[in-house]
């Protein structure tokens, strides 16, 4: 069982950027962010897989960036021009195969703790 460490949230005005990291304590194939706010279901925010394939939801296309390192087992997000819609907890998910590997949450059963986004008008 893979174990994820998300890291890098925290609180920035609207415009700003922040860069999450996602260490895994071993490879997966596929990783991805999602996020949820208080009230809200959880919504998949990009994935990518490990021959450099990415999916982003429409809301943060052009704005953010997802990368993965697999000599590190880390997963990257690059959060430009946020807005306050962005704010939430931030999770990151893995999944060893690539078959399945889909921008769902159903798609992933191992999670990180997650790490909070606030975004201030």
């Amino acid at each position: 069982q893979v174990h994820l460490v998300e890291s890098g949230g925290g609180s920035v005005q609207a415009g700003g950027s922040l860069n999450l990291s996602c260490v895994a304590s071993g490879y997966s194939i596929c990783m991805a962010w999602f996020r949820e706010d208080s009230g809200k279901e959880r919504e998949g925010v990009a994935i990518v897989t490990s021959d450099g394939s990415t999916r982003y939801a429409d809301s943060v296309k052009g704005r953010f960036t997802i990368s993965k390192d697999d000599m590190k087992n880390t997963m990257y997000l690059q959060m430009d021009s946020l807005k306050v819609e962005d704010t939430g907890m931030y999770y990151c998910a893995a999944r060893y195969s690539r078959i399945g590997c889909m921008l769902k949450s159903d798609s992933f059963r191992t999670w990180g703790q997650g790490t909070q986004v606030t975004v201030a008008s």
